[in-house]
Order: structure tokens, then C-alpha cells, then sequence
């Protein structure tokens, strides 16, 4: 799961974050685009992603990653996919998600999709948490951790960038 916080959690319509887009930013964001790995969706951010990537160029950064990359999309309410790439995960989402850990190849990665998010979280389906957190607090909105959501996580990586973001990497302390 990889996403975009403010220091008090909300992870909602990340546009709050342009400001400090900067090369430290892209090279964390660049680490998690770049092994062949798939793409892990809920369906209101596979539809807004839907609605950007296919119409933007290979010259624009992320367009060839995004538009080319496996996308599997969990969804109780669309039947179909017009995205290139893109696969329906129906149904008992746990299991389904559980079969594809299971096969041989590069990691999935979640972005956004902040219920799906939630839902791997509480089932402990999530191996690696990268964050960046940004200096804003908004005080309203989607929060990464739900209510009555635990974990344990141990921290693998922290990273101040010249902007004030922080990159955290965290993975389950699991026993």
C-alpha cells in the first residue's frame, strides 16, 4: 500500500500535495513503479485513473507505467473494464486477493483506494506500508486507518525530504 498522508491521516483528493512535488518525491515514487509490478484498485480510484492515464502521452511521467501495467480492480458494482489491462476482482475479494499473493511475480501495489486500503489492512493482507506525509493538516476527510483498526508495524525506512514530507516504510510486525 503506498499513499499520500497529511500529518493527521487524511489521504483524501491528494491535490494537496502538488506543491511539494519535487526529484526526492519522484525517486521514492519511482521505487514502487518500476519492477513490473501490479496494480492493486479499488473501483472509485481505478475510475478516476481511468478517467486521466489513457489519455496522456508516454512523454508525460507515469502514463506508460499506469496505462501498460496489470490492473486488478476490486469491485462489487462494475461488471466490466474499458481500461487496457484491467481485470474485475469479484466476490469474496479476501480470497481472491489471497490466490493472487500466492502466484509467482512481482509484488501488487495499492494506491489510493482508501476502503480497499482499509479492508487489506484489516485482514492483514498488506506486507509493506509506504507512506510519504506531508507538513499540511486538513482536518477532515478519508483516513488510511479506520476506526478500530489495529496493527503492529515496525518501520524499515524514514526519510526526511528538503519540502518537509517524510517518507515512512513500514512492514507488519507479524508474529
Amino acid at each position: 500500500v503506498t499513499e499520500f498522508l497529511s500529518l493527521d491521516g487524511i489521504m483524501e483528493n491528494p491535490a494537496w500535495t502538488a506543491p511539494y512535488w519535487n526529484d526526492e518525491t519522484a525517486a521514492f515514487k519511482g521505487a514502487e513503479t518500476s519492477a513490473g509490478e501490479a496494480l492493486l484498485l479499488g473501483r472509485v480510484t481505478y475510475q478516476a485513473f481511468a478517467s486521466a492515464w489513457p489519455n496522456r502521452t508516454d512523454e508525460d511521467p507515469g502514463a506508460h507505467y499506469f496505462n501498460n501495467t496489470l490492473k486488478y480492480v476490486v469491485s462489487t458494482t462494475l461488471n466490466t473494464l474499458e481500461w487496457n489491462n484491467s481485470k474485475l476482482v469479484k466476490g469474496d475479494f479476501v480470497t481472491e486477493i489471497n490466490k493472487l499473493k500466492q502466484q509467482d511475480g512481482p509484488d501488487m501495489v495499492v494506491h489510493g483506494s482508501a476502503t480497499l486500503a482499509q479492508s487489506l489492512i484489516q485482514h492483514d493482507l498488506v506486507d509493506r506500508i509506504r507512506l510519504l506525509v506531508y507538513p499540511v493538516v486538513l482536518g477532515a476527510g478519508k483516513r488510511l486507518f479506520s476506526d478500530n483498526t489495529q496493527a503492529t508495524l515496525k518501520l524499515v525506512e524514514a526519510k526526511p525530504f528538503s519540502t518537509g514530507v517524510v517518507s515512512l516504510v513500514y512492514e507488519p510486525n507479524r508474529k
